[in-house]
């Protein structure tokens, strides 16, 4: 920057130049993990982008891990599959939900991903024989990828956005974030303070003992980040209940901030009110003032939206349950995108979901001798249901309870959707039961069977565990005009979808299949593997390979989900006689994904279908 000041021509230069530089939101988190950031990061993300904004997101991981991909989902949750293939924090599907775009692996950035980016310039000599520390070379590297990572396009019009959102993972005061502080307190001072702003995200708890909302933690919390170089521009309070006045006094006393920067995000009835809580304290007006962001003072109707859905998900009535029959079933992240994809279509067809998981180990006959009362809860749970559904997963643990789920949706004509395994073990139950192939079964569980219905098929060699399967977006071509998920595809000829998985249908047995009227409808572009099948004389029997609960939107539900709960509240046949109203691909993202999301969206309806 040049020492002198400029003359009076030169302001409206600079503030244009000001204006069109990137600004960066960056999410921190207090107290305990699990808070909340990816949530409220989300919203930011939404009342800024309602504006007109272009915006983008990044989720840091602290981890040593290179991606998500080898967790267990009982370590962070399901793993999130981005369309290039990217195995990531559940957060980034949050993102993806709540902006409509459509992110890279490259917006997870982990401890690992950093450490091995530099390792690799170390060893090609790029560092010039210096001592390589975490001081400088380390926190360089984490800020040359924010930098890098924000100017990538995440909407269909592919134009670089205007802010990114950061969530740093974990919370402040962990040894594995203290390389991500210290590049972000660094950092603030490159970008330029017009640039820059810290949400920090903390908890008061309210004891049940007093009932009193307690600040301490909230004090330390900050107290601790401002000892690491970071002062918090908005502090973002999670209670139970609304905070009180002399309570967000307090808060704004003894952490050096204005009451206007205090803002209250209690527990509410829906993820889909926060925006407009946030939005409701004044959080658009403070950035728009902090950040120098040319916001426009207008009526927000992308926000209205949300506000309908709010309020439509309050006002529901009618009930519609879903039997979930997984082996993750004691911690429901495991399934977020599949929750998610089943609240969008219940919300589509103005019905309140319950969902009613079931640990597919207690369907088992073993279960009936070792613990009879939850053998028979587990099978009460499942009849009682309007509706089955069998995700993905990995392991031979409960898959035959699920072959057991499977066989009682098919014989009862009960809606059933099955995901990846759950496609595959459909095929493995009609092999032993229909074709009379007893021992039937995938590859991965028997590989000695007689008759391998599903087998592995990868599509590279197969090396290390992470990153051998089939991952991200891949088309899926229909085979059959009169297919039930065509016409809910908008009678498309062919879709894409995001794929995660080894294992594939074996394609040498599909004759024997499909003449006993189990037909695969769905395939990839070569014809090699079977994507999706559907049986003949049942109500809604579809399974698919793909994961199509990773692109389902609130306003856009996932076609084999919305299908799954139309049969379940006895309105599918309805719906598809009135040539499918609710169009489930009339590409939602192709409308909110531009730069001015709010003049497309505020056209759009939700669809109301009337009890035929």
């Amino acid at each position: 920057m040049d020492s002198e000041f400029p003359d009076d021509t030169e302001q409206p230069r600079l503030r244009n130049i000001l204006n069109t530089m990137m600004k960066y939101v960056l999410v921190t988190g207090g107290v305990i993990s699990g808070i909340g950031k990816g949530i409220i990061a989300s919203s930011v993300g939404t009342i800024l982008k309602s504006c007109g904004l272009r915006v983008t997101a990044i989720k840091i991981d602290p981890y040593i891990n290179i991606d998500a991909g080898t967790f267990s989902p009982y370590e962070h949750g399901e793993v999130f599959v981005l369309d290039d293939g990217g195995e990531v924090d559940l957060d980034l599907g949050n993102y993806e939900r709540f902006l409509d775009i459509r992110l890279t692996r490259d917006n997870n950035l982990t401890t690992g991903k950093i450490y091995q980016s530099v390792i690799n310039k170390e060893r090609r000599g790029d560092y010039l024989g210096k001592t390589v520390q975490v001081v400088p070379h380390i926190t360089d590297a984490i800020q040359e990828w924010v930098v890098k990572q924000a100017k990538v396009p995440v909407d269909d019009d592919d134009v670089e956005p205007q802010v990114c959102v950061i969530e740093l993972g974990g919370t402040v005061g962990d040894i594995e974030s203290m390389p991500f502080i210290e590049a972000f307190r660094q950092f603030q001072f490159k970008v330029k303070r017009e640039n820059f702003c810290n949400i920090h995200v903390s908890l008061i708890p309210q004891p049940s003992a007093t009932g009193e909302q307690k600040t301490k933690p909230t004090q330390n919390s900050v107290r601790e980040l401002r000892g690491l170089g970071l002062s918090p521009d908005l502090i973002m309070c999670r209670c139970s209940a609304v905070l009180e006045n002399s309570v967000k006094e307090k808060i704004s006393m003894f952490c050096h901030v204005e009451p206007e920067q205090v803002i209250c995000v209690h527990d509410v009835s829906s993820i889909y009110r926060v925006p407009l809580l946030l939005e409701d304290q004044g959080v658009v007006s403070y950035l728009s003032r902090r950040l120098n962001m040319p916001i426009e003072s207008r009526p927000r109707k992308m926000l209205t939206k949300w506000k309908e859905m709010s309020d439509r998900s309050d006002r529901l009535l009618e009930h519609c349950s879903i039997a979930l029959v997984g082996k993750y079933t004691k911690f429901s992240d495991s399934y977020a995108s599949v929750i998610k994809a089943l609240e969008h279509s219940a919300l589509a067809i103005s019905h309140k979901l319950e969902v009613k998981y079931i640990d597919s180990a207690y369907l088992e006959p073993n279960t009936l001798q070792e613990e009879p009362v939850k053998y028979h809860e587990a099978w009460q749970k499942l009849c009682s249901a309007d509706g089955i559904l069998v995700p993905g997963g990995f392991g031979v643990r409960g898959t035959e309870g699920k072959i057991h789920a499977i066989n009682w949706a098919r014989k009862q004509k009960k809606p059933f959707l099955g995901v990846c395994l759950g496609m595959q073990l459909a095929v493995c139950e009609f092999a032993r039961n229909i074709l009379g192939w007893k021992d039937a079964n995938s590859t991965e569980f028997d590989p000695e069977t007689k008759h391998p219905v599903v087998i592995d098929m990868p599509e590279h060699n197969p090396g290390q565990m992470g990153g051998t399967m089939r991952l991200g977006k891949r088309r899926t071509i229909f085979k059959s005009n009169n297919s039930v998920l065509r016409k809910l595809y908008g009678d498309a000829e062919y879709v894409d979808e995001r794929h995660r998985h080894r294992f594939e249908v074996n394609p040498e047995l599909k004759n024997y299949f499909e003449e006993k009227g189990f037909r695969f409808v769905g395939q990839d572009v070569e014809g090699e593997r079977m994507e999706v099948i559907e049986l003949d004389d049942h109500p809604y029997f579809v399974g698919v390979q793909y994961h199509p609960e990773f692109t389902s939107r609130p306003i856009n539900p996932s076609p084999p989900y919305l299908g799954l709960l139309l049969a379940a509240a006895g309105k599918l046949q309805s719906y598809l006689q009135k040539g499918c109203r609710l169009s489930p691909r009339d590409t939602y993202s192709d409308r909110s994904g531009s730069s001015t999301p709010d003049s497309e969206i505020s056209e759009l309806k939700l669809p109301s279908i009337s009890n035929d």
